[in-house]
């Protein structure tokens, strides 16, 4: 893989960021129609604010996109009027710090489901560690907060994972990632079966 962030990789991950800064910002009310419901089942809708670092991670495939990926769509998000406010700014830089950390502990060489979902994984340990330093989390007793944890992770790994994987597979099966990324070994490979 080539170092370095190229001009176009910057404006393509931009784009993909400012898309689901829009998508977070619509899915705020789904996140709050579904609180009513109790159990934390709210929580498993979550990991939507994730999945930017993973989408734009899995297109671009080089160091810092998901980084730059979730802090642009938090902005996007704020931009737009996140009901949230200022806090979604601070959120994305540690949910995309945290995925970015897992990238990079694969030496960026990985774009799988696996990696993708490990990277929701961490950016919900990254939520939760800012909701424990805002202190709320203590609020809740043993068995409810373990069923957030829960519910927050399932979630993070459910639409940061899978869905984020889905998605780009299947913009890889209508050919416009060729123009994201050159032709790598294993595609040239696959022309051969």
């Amino acid at each position: 893989m080539k170092q370095g962030l190229k001009l176009t990789d910057i404006l393509v991950t931009i784009v993909i960021a400012l898309v689901f800064g829009i998508v977070y910002k619509i899915w705020g009310p789904v996140y709050n129609f579904l609180t009513p419901f109790g159990l934390h089942i709210n929580e498993l809708s979550y990991g939507m604010w994730f999945i930017a670092a993973s989408v734009a991670y899995l297109l671009i495939r080089k160091a810092g996109v998901a980084f730059l990926a979730e802090v642009a769509a938090a902005s996007g998000e704020f931009l737009v009027g996140s009901e949230y406010g200022l806090m979604v700014l601070i959120y994305g830089v540690i949910q995309g710090l945290f995925a970015e950390l897992i990238f990079m502990s694969f030496r960026y060489k990985r774009f799988d489901m696996l990696v993708v979902s490990l990277a929701g994984f961490a950016s919900a340990v990254g939520s939760l560690l800012l909701d424990l330093f805002r202190g709320y989390l203590f609020d809740y007793v043993w068995w409810s907060l373990t069923l957030m944890i829960t519910f927050r992770i399932i979630g993070a790994i459910l639409l940061a994972g899978v869905l984020a994987y889905a998605l780009v597979k299947a913009l890889e099966a209508t050919g416009v990632t060729s123009l994201l990324r050159p032709a790598s070994k294993e595609d040239y490979d696959s022309l051969r079966r």
